[in-house]
């Protein structure tokens, strides 16, 4: 997702606490992310609509309560705290994607590219296994690639009109792209979130993958099951139109590009590119035209781009304050046995998943003192970095914040809550982390 030496860099080392934080400051400084959660997910699920409290405005009020409680420091380094995590270069480059993801899908279905991709699809598969099919095709682009970021900006907008056209649910197929592309972040030998959990174990990706294979292929078969059956129940209303060869070609391009494991900027940039050229030499359609088409999907995304500037900041606060410490001086302190290892672990990553909104920084975080506590109690490398980087995986698809959801969403023009239901994968994998921690090794020699 993003370049794993300039994450790295910005990780400070927190496996030993400086000073001791009491509940009272600890909780103060994790404070933020409970507003946020009471403000969007309690109030939706109270009122039964996702659509109803807007995620922006959620993010705006909890960071708001962020820089109010960072008192002790002067309003203008409070600001410039929030501004320095907001516009970190990690956060820039996930903005110049989404701007491009929008731009392309915005152009891709103006000119019928999107449709047309469709048509094939629908010409020469079964509408039943249409849906089981977006899982695998994600799983296997995620895997190939190694980013879950690139795998959504490939497959969502095909998976979204693949929806209407079979008379599926919209939100089911996002989720299943959403699952699909977590797989591949997990496994992929060149996802970021691998190098991290490795390199912080200091064991070869080669004995993390079988270690991690092992776990994550029964949850992939369940999901994939689920899909298939769902798959089946759906009603076919599509008619199914020609299909215009040329018009594919922006979007294989996308497709192959990313499988040959280009930068994704370099994916989407080549993409429009090439649908500019398609677009003009075949249909007719004036550079004036298309550049009202690029400028509509950049707007769409103005909204994930409020949502990720504003988290990043409120995030940043929270760390500064010392919530993350806090978290991880909580986390430790009462560890009994092998298996109260592997679950304090197993949190530990998880937890500041939720307050950081990115796997491969919430690993960086945690791994040192994981390797420690997986040092004391015998765990072998391969297994900690399996239970980093699988648990990482299953938070960030489980956040409806995460940049990958907010990505999908925006693109299919969906709530962040709504594919929620439908994360069957994320679900089976942590069912299956829970049954490898309880009935798996429980002494490494």
């Amino acid at each position: 997702m993003s370049n794993f030496a300039d994450v790295k860099a910005t990780i400070p080392d927190i496996s030993a606490f400086h000073q001791e934080i009491s509940h009272r400051q600890g909780l103060l400084a994790l404070s933020p992310i409970f507003v946020f959660l009471l403000l969007y997910l309690v109030v939706s699920m109270v009122i039964g609509d996702f659509y109803k409290m807007p995620i922006s405005v959620a993010f705006i009020a909890a960071s708001v309560w962020a820089v109010i409680i960072d008192y002790k420091k002067p309003l203008s380094e409070r600001i410039e705290t929030f501004s320095r995590a907001a516009g970190s270069s990690n956060i820039i480059y996930m903005i110049w994607i989404f701007i491009l993801a929008g731009a392309f899908a915005s152009l891709a279905k103006e000119i019928g590219a999107i449709d047309a991709t469709v048509n094939a699809t629908l010409k020469f598969l079964p509408h039943e296994l249409i849906l089981p099919g977006m899982f695998l095709a994600a799983c296997f682009i995620s895997l190939s690639i190694g980013t879950s970021v690139g795998t959504v900006v490939a497959l969502v907008p095909l998976a979204v009109d693949l929806a209407g056209c079979s008379g599926g649910n919209v939100a089911l197929f996002v989720a299943a792209v959403l699952g699909g592309a977590f797989f591949g972040d997990n496994l992929s030998f060149i996802s970021d979130t691998t190098i991290a959990a490795t390199r912080t174990q200091s064991v070869a990706m080669n004995v993390k993958f079988k270690a991690n294979f092992i776990i994550v292929l029964p949850a992939a078969i369940v999901a994939l099951v689920i899909y298939t059956v769902l798959g089946y129940s759906g009603e076919v209303d599509a008619v199914i139109g020609e299909v215009n060869v040329l018009l594919l070609l922006p979007y294989v391009l996308v497709i192959i590009l990313a499988l040959v494991g280009l930068n994704v900027t370099v994916v989407l940039v080549s993409g429009i590119v090439s649908a500019i050229i398609i677009a003009v030499a075949t249909e007719g359609y004036s550079l004036l035209d298309l550049a009202g088409f690029l400028g509509s999907g950049i707007d769409s995304m103005g909204d994930l781009i409020i949502i990720t500037l504003v988290s990043a900041g409120m995030l940043g606060i929270i760390k500064a304050t010392g919530g993350i410490d806090y978290m991880l001086q909580q986390m430790t302190r009462r560890i009994h046995g092998v298996r109260g290892a592997k679950l304090s672990i197993a949190a530990l990553v998880s937890a500041v998943n939720v307050c950081t909104a990115n796997n491969t920084v919430a690993i960086l975080t945690v791994g040192s003192l994981s390797q420690k506590i997986a040092k004391h109690y015998g765990i072998s490398g391969a297994r900690t970095a399996s239970l980093l980087d699988t648990c990482s995986c299953i938070m960030q698809c489980l956040l409806p914040y995460g940049a990958q959801t907010l990505l999908a969403v925006g693109l299919a023009g969906l709530s962040p809550g709504d594919p929620w239901p439908y994360l069957y994968y994320p679900w089976a994998l942590a069912a299956a982390v829970m049954v490898s921690i309880i009935f798996g090794e429980r002494k490494t020699p």
